[in-house]
């Protein structure tokens, strides 16, 4: 297993530039577009081509499997809620996607968000082939798992709410969970008594579990990162080590060392050479070997008539060969 995930990882890693670039970018931008369109009376319009719809799927018309993730304006009937908010709702999203872009590659990530749209759509065309019933099939669940994954990855990172209260992303992430779970619970109490409980649960929970699944399977290792408990286990083990008296002096000394060996060193170039015990430095002459570090008054030029780049001391700049 350990082999398989670091292939996985090399290959991932060997095609990071391949995919579809800035994905999130037009995405956003398509929305945004859908968007103006409802603001103009199409609303019913772009649902009746772009919504999720299984029997039209399997009539042929299968760009229906992708192309709801551009009526998120439209389904959510956030055209309430004004212009701003909705630019701004896309927006956040977008910083995700560049976010994970830029953390995982863009291939990774075409993955993650590919993945996402191909089992939800591949679910909700199961329960239309089993059960007869059309399964509303919204991008909802799949932005909120790109919201879940960028949490895992920067669990400390603040985000302003309303631009003012700092909250970190792991909290609003547990508390995006706790909100998607009292909506199926309102949903499931609306709906209970119109329709057969097994078909109804399986109705409410493709969309959210599908993207679930589709979230561990990429961030099962970094899941813990959303806990509280797993951010301060390694400061209350090393406390644990200096209050418990089954730990010798020895012990809490070395807690007590490798405490501090934690600290980032942000002199640590200071006392550093190299292999023939020269110093890190930001120029040097090519003609006599002198750098800033050596030399911290020196001025040093680089030469534009020299092909390549080569730097020269005040005193060589104007008295070298030029090389070609």
């Amino acid at each position: 297993m350990g082999n398989l995930k670091r292939n996985v990882n090399r290959f991932f890693l060997r095609n990071r530039d391949k995919g579809i670039p800035n994905l999130m970018l037009w995405i956003s931008a398509t929305n945004l577009v859908v968007y103006l369109l409802s603001l103009f009376g199409l609303q019913n319009e772009v649902l009746g081509v772009l919504c999720f719809d299984a029997e039209k799927i399997l009539h042929g018309q299968v760009w229906r499997l992708v192309s709801f993730m551009f009526v998120d304006a439209v389904g959510y009937s956030l055209r309430q809620l004004g212009l701003l908010f909705f630019v701004l709702f896309l927006y956040f999203y977008y910083w995700l996607g560049r976010l994970l872009e830029n953390t995982w590659g863009t291939f990774r990530f075409n993955r993650y968000y590919f993945s996402g749209i191909l089992l939800t759509s591949v679910a909700a065309l199961l329960v239309y082939v089993i059960f007869g019933v059309n399964v509303l099939v919204m991008p909802y669940y799949i932005n909120l798992s790109l919201f879940l994954a960028a949490a895992c990855l920067i669990p400390e990172q603040r985000v302003l709410v309303f631009f003012i209260v700092p909250v970190k992303m792991r909290i609003m992430a547990l508390v995006n969970l706790v909100l998607v779970v009292l909506e199926l619970a309102q949903r499931y109490y609306l709906f209970h008594t119109a329709l057969p409980v097994g078909l109804l649960v399986t109705m409410l929970c493709v969309a959210p579990v599908i993207a679930l699944l589709n979230f561990l399977l990429f961030l099962r290792g970094d899941v813990r990162n959303l806990s509280p408990r797993f951010a301060g286990r390694r400061v209350r083990k090393r406390d644990f080590v200096k209050t418990d008296a089954r730990f010798t002096d020895e012990d809490r000394r070395r807690a007590e060392s490798h405490r501090k060996t934690e600290q980032p060193n942000a002199d640590w170039a200071k006392n550093y050479r190299s292999a023939d015990g020269e110093k890190p430095y930001h120029h040097k002459c090519t003609v006599c070997g002198r750098t800033d570090t050596s030399c911290p008054g020196l001025e040093f030029r680089y030469c534009s008539k020299c092909k390549g780049y080569f730097c020269y001391c005040i005193d060589h700049i104007n008295n070298h060969t030029h090389i070609q």
